[in-house]
């Protein structure tokens, strides 16, 4: 059985506010759509709806969480790559900087002449 009042739970809720009440009245009328409309349609209505429903009182979304997480670690790597792009950038004008007022002959002095 759900247990609403655990100790535990609240470090698992990412519903919150707003999205955990709509949650529960968006699910309560799709789901009491689903009971007019009867069939296969209804019946595909009243577990969407009883999902909505079951989110909004758990206050936990396993699909939300999971978004959650692959969006942390895409923005770690998002800050990897400007970090790499910023010192790509101070090796380039390092590299010009080596490189000003410096001839190339196009003669490559180990070769011997």
């Amino acid at each position: 059985m759900l247990d609403i009042h655990s100790a535990t739970a609240p470090s698992q809720h990412n519903v919150h506010g707003l999205e955990r009440v709509s949650s529960l009245a968006g699910g309560a009328l799709m789901f009491s759509k689903g009971l007019r409309h009867g069939g296969l349609v209804g019946l595909l209505q009243m577990v969407v709806g009883g999902l909505a429903v079951a989110r909004g009182v758990s206050g936990h979304c396993s699909t939300k969480a999971w978004w959650q997480r692959h969006r942390q670690e895409y923005q770690r790597l998002r800050a990897d790559i400007e970090r790499s792009a910023a010192e790509l950038e101070a090796l380039k004008a390092s590299a010009d900087a080596a490189t000003q007022g410096v001839t190339v002959t196009g003669k490559d002095p180990l070769a011997g002449s």
